[in-house]
């Protein structure tokens, strides 16, 4: 599967091929746990807490994606909080946050 996202057969339906989440209902925090650990992100720290639950709490109420320096202003932080917590490639943040494939375009600017 994309993204080194390798999860036992049974729950490789949960995600697309570029490694996004379909259902955002099936999220929890153990997976967001999994994701980060195969996206080379390591253990969460409060700090990508803080973005994440902000990126659920906007997409799921707006259906948009937020700008990354809003984020990062919104929940306190340093305004390149997004790239300095998840690496230069945004999309692991918001694959991280269980949200799905936010399509061709909007990926393009991620």
């Amino acid at each position: 599967m994309a993204y080194g996202i390798q999860e036992p057969l049974s729950q490789q339906s949960r995600f697309d091929a570029d490694g996004f989440i379909i259902d955002p209902d099936l999220w929890n925090e153990d997976m967001a746990q999994f994701i980060a650990r195969t996206d080379g992100i390591g253990k969460l720290t409060a700090n990508h807490w803080r973005v994440i639950d902000y990126l659920r709490e906007h997409f799921l109420k707006n259906h948009t994606i937020p700008v990354m320096r809003h984020v990062c202003r919104v929940t306190h932080q340093d305004p390149h909080c997004v790239t300095n917590l998840f690496g230069e490639d945004v999309k692991k943040a918001w694959r991280v946050a269980g949200l799905p494939n936010p399509g061709e375009e909007a990926k393009a600017y991620m």
